[in-house]
């Protein structure tokens, strides 16, 4: 099955909810970073909510940036999302692991660590992005960002993430929805819905009883008049090339590029999203010079 999410509404227009299926996007980042179990679960819930959240955008040339830094063995989380369902990202030690947790599950709270930040950038094509932040509250990614909406938004939302690891490492399941209250529900349908999420299972597990975006949208507002608006296929795909590294290092200024050319005879550029290596030899460097 594909990788997409659904954007429903309310005929009111007084509950939002997105839900996204994303096991292969998160999949794909696996085997491009060869992130650890632990590592894979807290990079794939960051990749997951950084595409609904993308998809929140208004505009195609939009982009979200999630970061999001603990104080756990991980490291940052990078993750940046297009309105059109494209998405990349990375985790800065993707071999970092923990044992499991008591229950069985990963520890990415631990990985992550409690203390710490999550930011937003928004590049709205604006003079300047929109920045927002919040502190972490648990490393568990889902209930920062409820924190996140509910702090520095303003607007009570539900978030639900998980990712489902294999035995032989692989991702066997990956998802998510963010649900959001917005002005004039009632406490009536407010009751309602924490009724029917408090039945709900694990995010991950729905996703691998192969249940699609539609169906887990009526087990969480079935008793409510929704209907769908959207729908958005999700890719990890990295957007990097030759032309975009040469831009970055004509930014370093002639003096580190001189300093390359002397020292090295040369420079190689890696990306953090997809670990593509950009060689540039000495004359290229020194062409570099000239165009600026």
């Amino acid at each position: 099955m594909r990788d997409y999410l659904i954007k429903a509404m309310d005929e009111e227009g007084r509950i939002r909810v997105y839900i996204a299926k994303s096991t292969n996007l998160v999949e794909k980042a696996r085997q491009t970073h060869n992130t650890s179990p632990t590592a894979t679960a807290a990079l794939g819930r960051t990749l997951t909510a950084g595409a609904i959240m993308g998809a929140m955008m208004k505009n195609e040339q939009d982009v979200l940036t999630l970061r999001i830094a603990g104080n756990g063995p991980a490291g940052n989380i990078y993750v940046v999302a297009r309105q059109n369902g494209r998405i990349k990202g990375y985790i800065d030690n993707p071999a970092a692991d923990l044992p499991s947790k008591g229950n069985g599950k990963l520890d990415v709270g631990g990985l992550v660590g409690e203390n710490g930040s999550l930011t937003i950038i928004m590049d709205l094509g604006l003079k300047e992005p929109y920045v927002g932040q919040s502190n972490l509250v648990t490393g568990e990614i889902a209930e920062d960002l409820a924190n996140y909406y509910a702090f520095s938004e303003q607007v009570p939302s539900a978030v639900n993430l998980g990712v489902l690891v294999d035995k032989d490492i692989s991702v066997k399941a990956a998802g998510g929805f963010i649900l959001q209250l917005l002005p004039g529900v009632s406490d009536e349908d407010i009751d309602k819905i924490e009724e029917n999420l408090a039945k709900l299972e694990p995010m991950s597990t729905m996703i691998d009883k192969k249940m699609s975006p539609e169906e887990i949208l009526d087990r969480i507002l079935g008793n409510f008049n929704i209907k769908i608006i959207d729908r958005l296929d999700l890719e990890y795909i990295c957007d990097c090339s030759r032309e975009r590294m040469e831009k970055i290092l004509r930014s370093l200024g002639e003096g580190e590029i001189r300093d390359m050319i002397e020292e090295d005879g040369g420079a190689e550029i890696v990306c953090h999203f997809c670990n593509s290596k950009y060689k540039f030899n000495k004359e290229e460097l020194e062409n570099l010079l000239v165009d600026n």
